[in-house]
């Protein structure tokens, strides 16, 4: 993997721990040579794990839509800001950019990238592997969820073992790096209908 897209917060959160792994997350990205695409804001989650990936000697490329320029704040220090109109062309220049995905801690808007990007998998639009740094559990219940979803037959297990999970960093990226997509399609064969 040479590049991995991340999701998560413009804001740290209520917990130190995520603010930590954020930064540490972007040093281990940067000492294994993999560069950082991310939402390019130099607040939060955002900009700490930027900053633990340039503070690491990293590179690190930042997707900003034009209209949240004032609000999340460019990060100045990237290795390249990459400027777009929409919400919608800034998710797909992202997933232009990566070999795969990680979601941090984060609201709406990172679950609204994370699962735009499973869905896209699940289509078969992408074989990219997407991973949540659970980090201190945050992500517990949205893991049920997604079992609840299995087993009430709405959604398929080989789908819901795209997502790949971890609390630790270097499983996390040992498991992304050894992914296989699933053979399966999200479609029923029409000739078996």
């Amino acid at each position: 993997m040479n590049r991995i897209t991340v999701f998560c917060g413009s804001s740290f959160g209520t917990e130190e721990i995520y603010k930590e792994q954020a930064i540490l997350l972007g040093q281990t990205l940067a000492k294994q040579n993999i560069e950082l695409v991310y939402g390019g804001a130099n607040v939060g989650l955002m900009g700490a794990v930027a900053d633990g990936v340039l503070n690491a000697g990293g590179k690190a490329i930042g997707v900003l839509p034009n209209f949240l320029r004032s609000k999340e704040i460019a990060h100045l220090g990237l290795t390249e800001l990459i400027l777009v109109e929409s919400m919608h062309e800034r998710k797909t220049k992202m997933n232009d950019l990566c070999d795969g995905v990680i979601a941090l801690p984060g609201g709406f808007g990172t679950l609204e990238e994370l699962f735009e990007m499973l869905t896209w998998a699940q289509l078969g639009l992408h074989k990219k592997p997407i991973a949540i740094l659970n980090i201190n559990g945050f992500y517990d219940s949205l893991i049920e969820l997604t079992e609840t979803m299995v087993e009430k037959g709405l959604l398929k297990d080989v789908n819901q073992k795209m997502l790949l999970v971890s609390d630790n960093i270097d499983d996390l990226l040992d498991q992304m790096k050894n992914y296989v997509p699933p053979t399966v399609g999200k479609w029923i064969d029409k000739g078996k209908v």
